[in-house]
């Protein structure tokens, strides 16, 4: 399977497949705790039935051409993942979002990622908007937002209920021309 590299540090972005369902359910398991604290993921992830059916979803939205799964691998290990958990093709919106295992935090891998799937969505899919929705807790997740040039459109106060909390979730946003205008003139500080 084919695989990109995200740098020097042995990083790259591969599919996430259903045959992956092992290594998902070891990665959510090695950092359930942090990975829960925002998302949901580690909820739908709790066993290897959950994982299976969760790699299903996202293998049945890509056949459906509404959705979009990639895996960051650190040195031969499924250490976290991207996503674009909505696409709409007729709009060209869609809605990348992202999780990572706490011993991969801080190493720009999200970002850098994320930068790649950005540039595919607007050149190579025509997408006009990205949107990423964030927990207003969920500061490193805001970080990335920021170094991919997007901007805070409002917040959802208490929109999200999320293990009996309710929580507020941020959009922010890039556009085609904004990301354009960004490549060119900047080089990109992924820490």
């Amino acid at each position: 399977m084919y695989a990109t590299s995200l740098g020097d540090d042995g990083a790259e972005l591969r599919p996430l497949e259903v045959w992956h369902a092992g290594e998902l359910l070891e990665n959510i398991d090695r950092g359930r705790e942090f990975i829960g604290r925002h998302i949901g993921l580690a909820d739908a992830v709790s066993d290897l039935d959950g994982a299976r059916a969760w790699l299903k979803s996202y293998a049945d939205k890509r056949a459906a051409d509404a959705g979009g799964l990639h895996g960051i691998w650190l040195d031969g290990k499924l250490v976290g993942g991207l996503l674009f958990r909505v696409w709409d093709t007729p709009s060209g919106v869609c809605e990348a979002g992202c999780w990572l295992e706490p011993g991969a935090a801080g190493r720009g891998l999200v970002t850098r990622g994320m930068r790649i799937l950005l540039d595919w969505a607007f050149e190579e899919r025509g997408m006009h908007r990205v949107e990423w929705q964030v927990s207003s807790a969920n500061e490193p997740s805001i970080n990335v937002a920021r170094r991919l040039g997007m901007t805070r459109e409002g917040v959802l106060r208490e929109n999200y209920p999320h293990r009996g909390v309710r929580t507020s979730t941020e959009i922010w946003a890039v556009l085609a021309p904004e990301w354009r205008a960004a490549r060119a003139r900047t080089e990109w500080n992924d820490h």
